[in-house]
């Protein structure tokens, strides 16, 4: 995991047209090791204030969660730790516990910043939680399975071309899906918890040293793991021709974390209230409407289904965007007194 910082650090000092880290070892190779020695070296302070068996507990149990979702995970044929036959019932469970560990450290750090930005993450987390899970729906729906591997083999095909990516209800429902875990992890434009101009650090902000790291390694582990299932449910998998299974899984699961990078290299952190408004105002609804698409797609012809699933879709967005505009005041103008 200590590498995908330094594949962040190179992907975004390109869009800034900048080199990124190449002091440490060729190519800077050896840059997130130096990282590691930093973050164990350093002294662990813990404000007079604080709980300090919550402050120290919190960075480890959030890494446990983290931990307990590579279970379930394919990373190729026959490459699966535990084939559970509920096992995305079980990400959503496990996923669902990183609240508890981030509110904890807040709570026990005795800091005003540090509690906003729990509070934050709490709210934030609940809120994009239900249009994931119900994201995931229309994929157990096809496959009628709740195991990772069964949803995989359901998108078994010539050329490929059977990914659920490649119906009108896959494509929302991946972008829903991969929209809330990008604000499931905290990742830019979706860290309002950490935005460093408004809350010094966040929920993280008197820690230091390996605890930091436990909390950061905990933000890439997920971004990992919530990148590998949607490629898991969308993207077939490790389904793909010539190369080795596992190579695909790979291959589609960083390129899925490059786009989270790049978003984080593109686009302006939202507003809280538009934040949440958007999970519940915009993701909800089209992740209900995205159910019974995938309910029509089942009992219809592909013809059919492909026409009335953008007909549905195309009013569904215009509805929704109508709804959700921003209201603007009327300007009024008052005549000037003589």
């Amino acid at each position: 995991m200590m590498y995908l910082t330094l594949l962040e650090r190179k992907v975004i000092g390109r869009i800034q047209n900048r080199y990124g880290p190449n002091r440490v070892g060729k190519w800077g190779l050896l840059q997130p090791i130096a990282d590691g020695i930093k973050m164990f070296t350093k002294e662990d302070i813990v404000p007079a204030n604080a709980d300090k068996i919550v402050h120290l507990l919190a960075p480890i149990v959030i890494v446990v969660p983290a931990l307990m979702i590579f279970l379930v995970v394919p990373f190729g044929e026959r490459m699966t730790a535990v084939n559970l036959n509920i096992g995305l019932l079980f990400f959503i469970a496990v996923s669902s516990v990183t609240i508890l560990p981030i509110f904890m450290g807040s709570w026990a750090s005795r800091n005003k910043y540090s509690l906003l930005g729990g509070m934050r993450t709490a709210a934030q987390m609940i809120s994009y939680e239900i249009p994931m899970t119900l994201a995931v729906v229309p994929a157990i729906m096809m496959s009628q399975s709740l195991s990772t591997n069964t949803i995989v083999l359901a998108q078994t095909g010539d050329f490929d071309l059977h990914w659920f990516i490649f119906t009108p209800w896959g494509i929302v429902g991946f972008i829903i899906f991969f929209l809330c875990a990008t604000a499931e992890c905290n990742r830019p434009p979706f860290d309002l918890p950490e935005a460093e101009s408004e809350l010094v650090a966040g929920f993280h902000t008197e820690y230091s040293g390996m605890k930091f790291a436990l909390f950061y390694m905990a933000e890439y582990m997920n971004a990992f793991t919530l990148c590998g299932i949607a490629a898991t449910l969308f993207l077939g998998g490790w389904q793909g021709p010539f190369l080795p299974s596992w190579l695909w899984f790979f291959g589609k699961t960083f390129l899925l974390i490059c786009v989270m990078i790049w978003f984080r290299g593109t686009f302006p952190r939202f507003r809280v209230d538009h934040l949440m408004g958007f999970a519940w105002k915009f993701l909800l609804p089209l992740t209900l409407i995205n159910i019974l698409l995938t309910a029509l797609w089942q009992f219809t012809s592909n013809l059919t289904a492909w026409l009335w699933s953008i007909l549905i879709l195309g009013i569904s967005l215009w509805i929704l965007v109508k709804l959700n505009r921003t209201f603007v005041p009327e300007k009024r103008h008052y005549p000037l007194e003589s």
